[in-house]
């Protein structure tokens, strides 16, 4: 019998669970859960017999995967996956799949929730600005970063994309003006909110000399990964520009930031896809995902 496993430190919301194990059963596979774990050790030990299984932000280790003698493949229910080794994966023949676009609309959601509460002084009763008028440029216009376009349309910002995997027509007809480079984008825009992936290429690639490009009053919306930010060169440039404002999910390092009162908020941990609708949908498509694969090798969301 085919034995899946959902591994999850931070659970699913219980409907999601109940929807997983109803698509998993269906197909006369056994669901097993290991749920709030508290040290790796419980993680290497659950994966031991099994098949195929599902996390969140879970740590999918070398350790892990040498583990887990019969597994076939991982789908990390969320769009990043580098909570996963790759390479581990690959040396194993495991297939390693993410769940795009199920948890898009409540990352954008939770950006424009932050850009609100900066815009209205965090809500202290003093005057702030609106959104209304102000340029918005969307680094990476994927799933989430359309989502944020349309929001903003709806607020009446100018949007503007880059995203070097999209055409001019293809972000023109997702609802925003196309950039060609990260230095006019960031040189365009009041605010931008970045959703790019952390990769080699990524990793501190928004650093000082990107943001000084920004406008006067600029505004920087993390929603991303902690590591896309030169953190240090974005501390040394609020120093600089005390017009410049950070808000973020990401937990950046806040001994940098907590002295910028007032043009500084970290969300207390990453909750960009906290929604019980994104829960559901992530957790749904994975199980689907498994299913297909089991079933059909489909390999349509494999990232390895």
């Amino acid at each position: 019998m085919v034995k899946v496993l959902i591994a999850t430190d931070k659970p699913f919301a219980p409907v999601a669970v109940k929807g997983i194990r109803e698509i998993v059963e269906e197909q006369g596979y056994e669901l097993v859960l290991l749920e709030k774990y508290t040290s790796p050790q419980e993680l290497i030990a659950a994966v031991a017999d099994v098949d195929a299984m599902i996390v969140r932000s879970d740590k999918v280790t070398r350790e892990v995967i040498e583990a887990a003698k019969k597994l076939k493949i991982v789908v990390r229910a969320g769009a990043g996956y580098d909570n996963i080794d790759l390479v581990a994966c690959t040396s194993r023949d495991v297939v390693v799949m993410n769940t795009p676009g199920q948890n898009a609309n409540a990352v954008a959601e939770l950006a424009f929730g932050l850009m609100v509460y900066m815009a209205r002084n965090f809500y202290n009763g003093k005057s702030g600005s609106e959104l209304k008028g102000k340029k918005i440029g969307v680094h990476a216009y994927g799933n989430v970063g359309q989502n944020v376009g349309r929001i903003a349309r709806g607020f009446g910002m100018e949007v503007y994309a880059f995203d070097p995997y999209m055409t001019d027509e293809q972000i023109k007809l997702a609802g925003a003006i196309p950039l060609h480079s990260v230095e006019e984008l960031y040189a365009t825009c009041h605010y931008v909110s970045l959703h790019i992936p952390a990769t080699p290429d990524t990793k501190k690639s928004i650093n000082r000399d990107l943001l000084q490009r920004m406008p006067t009053g600029a505004v920087l919306v993390n929603t991303a990964r902690k590591e896309v930010i030169d953190e240090e060169g974005l501390a040394r440039l609020m120093e600089e520009r005390p017009d410049f404002s950070y808000i973020t999910d990401v937990a950046p390092d806040s001994d940098l930031f907590k002295k910028f009162e007032g043009r500084y908020y970290a969300t207390p941990k990453k909750m960009g896809a906290q929604t019980e609708e994104a829960n559901v949908n992530a957790g749904l498509a994975a199980a689907r995902q498994i299913v297909n694969f089991i079933k059909k090798g489909d390999k349509r969301f494999q990232v390895n």
